[in-house]
């Protein structure tokens, strides 16, 4: 994976891995395709709202590791959204619940919706290879890599090569936060790099899987990416705050809170930088812009069948039955090891309530949109961290367990020869 990746995508995966963690409690059941899954909870199982549990998870902030938080609940047991810290330094103001965010590999969610629904148009064959739709852009010596094992990260490709001098910092990010990339650089990094498994044999969260996706989207509509998602989703659902931003376009307008990265001095100092605006270079991977009203809609347009044919929106819910590869992902509970992403989107679950979606990171942000499948309950959530050692993680756990909270637990049997009967 190049460097400058790297130290982003760790934040990501160590996020997503809290998340799951937090998700997990509870009697998780196997990720295997949801033909044999068991029933998604029914919206009714599901308690109303704490707004107090929610309130505190994230009441004490702003501190050193997170600045800001906001959090938007809904579904069918009710509606809450609540923030709390510092949205603004210069202003002394909240976050905004309703404010637009840096979604990170949440974007991926996007990315594969629109190539699933060109699989439906007939144009991509998810059996097809990248090297027939896009050929010359992999290495020559790498193996046929199908365009679904791109979408569920199964295609065993190399993470990539240095594409800079990044040493990982918040400093240097901070100095560097304008610099950006071409996908065709970010590709073009793979060479000389192996293979981290045969395809189709394991599974490992890869960005450069959704780099070629993007331009395998480009390749076979003549379109620009941006083009698509705008023309296919953002415009569809009337998603007012989403887009995907040229790269070399840093702008973030009207953010629902401003991301902030602690910088340590040589004499031992430190000093906030502000990161709002920043090359959104990611792309297909995790460039895109949101707010959580547009994230709960797609997702809610997405789970709903509203966006894919009936073929498409299975492959959703499909979680290859494979191992998980050298990634923070699927780590946790009795599947620990195994598979939990499908073609978009990743499974998990808590308390007994299986859920679906998608984490992202960039630096500044960390976010979250999950929902169950019937949409009884759907949560987006964003963070503010201040650096990328997953201090926000946490917060992430307190959110878990607020939305969804386990089922009291059953009362105890009373001893042998201590309970007295109706008849006595």
């Amino acid at each position: 994976m190049n460097t400058l990746t790297r130290h982003a995508r760790s934040t990501a995966l160590a996020v997503a891995g809290t998340l799951l963690a937090a998700l997990a409690v509870g009697a998780a059941t196997p990720a295997v395709a949801a033909g044999a899954d068991r029933p998604a909870a029914s919206a009714t199982a599901l308690p109303p709202i704490d707004r107090d549990a929610v309130r505190q998870a994230i009441g004490d902030l702003p501190n050193a590791d997170v600045t800001g938080a906001f959090v938007r609940v809904t579904g069918s047991a009710g509606r809450y959204e609540t923030s709390a810290g510092l949205g603004d330094a210069a202003t002394g103001s909240a976050p905004d619940p309703e404010g637009r965010f840096r979604i990170g590999s949440i974007s991926k969610v996007f990315t594969a919706a629109v190539v699933l629904q060109l699989a439906g148009e007939h144009r991509i064959d998810l059996d097809g290879t990248v090297q027939q739709y896009l050929p010359g852009v992999l290495p020559a010596d790498l193996p046929p890599v199908t365009v679904g094992q791109l979408l569920d990260h199964t295609s065993g490709l190399p993470g990539g090569g240095k594409l800079n001098d990044s040493d990982g910092s918040t400093a240097w990010f901070a100095a560097h936060r304008f610099d950006s990339w071409t996908p065709q650089q970010v590709v073009a990094s793979l060479a000389g790099q192996p293979m981290s498994f045969p395809p189709g044999t394991a599974q490992q969260y890869n960005g450069i899987n959704y780099y070629l996706a993007g331009l395998l989207i480009e390749k076979t509509t003549g379109h620009s990416y941006a083009d698509e998602v705008q023309r296919r989703l953002i415009r569809p659902l009337h998603l007012r705050d989403t887009a995907v931003p040229d790269r070399d376009d840093p702008r973030l307008a009207h953010p629902a809170s401003h991301g902030y990265l602690t910088v340590h001095d040589p004499d031992g100092t430190t000093h906030p930088v502000d990161v709002t605006e920043q090359s959104p270079w990611p792309w297909a991977e995790g460039g895109l812009i949101s707010s959580a009203p547009d994230l709960d809609r797609f997702l809610g347009a997405l789970l709903q069948g509203r966006l894919l044919p009936a073929a498409e929106q299975q492959r959703l819910f499909d979680v290859p039955d494979v191992p998980n590869q050298q990634n923070s992902h699927c780590t946790t509970g009795p599947t620990a090891g195994r598979a939990c992403m499908s073609m978009g989107l990743e499974r998990v679950d808590i308390n007994g309530v299986t859920l679906w979606g998608k984490t992202g990171s960039r630096p500044g942000y960390v976010s979250g949109v999950f929902a169950t499948r019937d949409l009884g309950r759907r949560i987006v959530y964003s963070l503010n961290p201040t650096g990328f050692d997953g201090a926000e993680s946490r917060y992430i756990l307190r959110l878990a367990q607020a939305v969804f909270p386990a089922a009291p637990a059953a009362p105890a049997a009373p001893a042998a020869g201590t309970g007295r009967g109706s008849g006595s």
